[in-house]
C-alpha cells in the first residue's frame, strides 16, 4: 500500500538566517591567487574565504557609515573656490551639498574637495536640498562692496540672493549658519539693508549675533574687514555668543613673501605710463624688509589697478604682482591648494573669498556653544 506524504517527511526547508543563495562574480587572476593564499580563522575553502572577507567589509562599511551619521553636517552656498569650508570642514563635519555658479570656481573647487558644486541657487528648490546641521553661505560680495557699483537689493541679479538663502532656512531649519559679508554691508542704503537681513533671519526665530572682523587680527598680513553673522535655532536657547577676538600679534607681509617668484612682472611700459606716472605714493609697494599688513586683496587685482593694488618689489622688472604661493599664504589658504584656472581666474577667485583663518576661528566657537549645549542636554 503507498500512502502519500507524511507531514515532516523530506528535507527541513532551511530558515532565512541559514539560506544561501547562489551568485556568480568574477575576480582578477591576482584576487585569486591573494584569496587563496590569505588565511584566516575558521575558512578553509575559496568560499568560505570569500564570505569572510565580504562581511569584514560590510562591518567596515557599517563602522563608516555609523561615523559619518555623527557628524555635523553643513551646505555651502555661493562656494567660490571653498574658502568658507576650509575654514569650518573637520574631521567631524561633513559636508553634504554645495552650489556655485561660476564654472571656473567651480573647477578650483572640485579640484581641492572632490565634489562639483550644483549651479544657479535660485533654480534649485530648497525641498530638494538635504537635511543639514549648518548652513555657510558668502552671499555675493558685489552689490554691497565699497569698490564698484553699491546696489544692494536693487540689483536684479545678485542683490536678492539673500533670499535665497532665507527660503532655504525656512525650509531646513539647521541648527546654526554662518554668514559673511563685505563690511559694506552695514552700510549699505544708509543701513537699510542690514536692517532688512537682521529683521528677516529673526522673523525664522533665530538668534542672530554679528561683529566685524579683520583678518589682520587672524594671523594673515592684510588688512580685509568683513562683516560675520552667527545665527542658532531656537529650540538650541542659546542667547549670548560672542566672536573671536584674534591676536594683537600682526603678521608682517614680508613673511609670506616669495623671493624671486618668476612669471609675475610687470612691465616697464606700464610701470612708467601708468602706475608711476604720479608721484603721490601709489600704489602700494612691498620689499623683503616690509613689516607691515597691505591693503585688502580685491577680484579686480588682476587689472593692476594703481589706487588698490598691492605690488612686490621683485622679478625681471623690479616690480611684479604676488604669485600663486603668496596669494595662498595672503587668504590663508594651505600651500598645496590647487590652482586649475588661468592667472587672471586665479586673481578674481582669491580676491572674492575668504580669510580662512578667520573662518576657522568663527567655527570653532559655533561649534563649542553646540557642544555646550549637548553637553547640557545629556547631564
Amino acid at each position: 500500500m503507498r500512502g502519500g506524504l507524511r507531514a515532516g517527511a523530506g528535507r527541513k526547508a532551511l530558515s532565512k538566517e541559514k539560506r544561501k543563495i547562489p551568485k556568480n562574480i568574477y575576480l582578477k587572476e591576482e584576487q585569486v591567487e591573494y584569496i587563496t593564499q590569505l588565511e584566516l580563522d575558521g575558512c578553509n575553502s575559496f568560499s568560505q574565504k570569500c564570505v569572510e572577507l565580504i562581511n569584514k567589509g560590510i562591518s567596515y562599511i557599517d563602522r563608516e557609515a555609523s561615523k559619518d551619521k555623527s557628524k555635523l553636517t553643513f551646505i555651502d552656498l555661493f562656494a567660490g573656490i571653498g574658502g568658507i569650508r576650509q575654514g569650518f570642514e573637520d574631521e567631524n563635519t561633513r559636508c553634504v551639498f554645495s552650489s556655485e555658479w561660476d564654472k571656473y570656481a567651480s573647477l578650483t573647487y572640485k579640484a581641492n574637495f572632490g565634489d562639483t558644486p550644483y549651479g544657479d541657487i535660485t533654480k534649485i528648490s530648497e525641498k530638494d536640498i538635504p537635511n543639514h546641521d549648518v548652513l555657510l553661505a558668502g552671499f555675493p560680495c558685489q552689490p554691497f562692496s565699497n569698490i564698484g557699483k553699491r546696489e544692494g537689493f536693487s540689483h536684479k541679479t545678485q542683490g536678492t540672493l539673500f533670499f535665497d538663502v532665507l527660503r532655504i532656512l525656512r525650509e531646513k531649519q539647521p541648527k546654526m549658519f554662518l554668514l559673511e559679508n563685505v563690511k559694506g554691508l552695514l552700510t549699505n542704503d544708509k543701513g537699510n539693508t542690514f536692517k532688512v537681513i537682521l529683521q528677516e533671519l529673526r522673523e525664522l526665530g533665530y538668534s542672530v549675533f554679528y561683529d566685524v572682523l579683520d583678518a589682520q587680527n587672524f594671523g594673515l598680513p592684510q588688512r580685509r574687514e568683513r562683516v560675520l553673522i552667527v545665527g542658532f535655532h531656537p529650540m538650541l536657547g542659546i542667547s549670548q555668543f560672542t566672536f573671536p577676538k584674534g591676536n594683537k600679534e600682526k603678521r608682517p607681509i614680508n613673511s609670506i613673501l616669495e623671493i624671486g617668484a618668476e612669471g609675475y612682472s610687470i612691465s616697464e611700459h606700464l610701470q612708467n605710463s601708468y602706475l608711476f606716472k604720479k608721484n603721490d605714493g601709489k600704489p602700494q609697494l612691498v620689499d623683503s624688509n616690509s613689516t607691515i599688513q597691505v591693503n585688502t586683496l580685491v577680484a579686480s587685482y588682476h587689472k593692476i589697478q594703481r589706487l588698490t593694488g598691492t605690488f612686490v618689489k621683485d622679478g625681471e622688472t623690479g616690480v611684479r604682482m604676488f604669485s600663486e604661493l603668496e596669494l595662498k599664504r595672503l587668504m590663508g589658504f594651505p600651500e598645496d591648494f590647487k590652482i586649475p584656472v588661468s592667472r587672471t581666474q586665479m586673481y578674481r577667485q582669491f580676491g572674492n573669498s575668504v580669510a580662512v583663518p578667520m573662518i576657522t576661528a568663527v567655527a570653532k566657537e559655533m561649534k563649542k556653544k553646540l557642544e555646550e549645549i549637548s553637553d547640557e542636554i545629556r547631564a
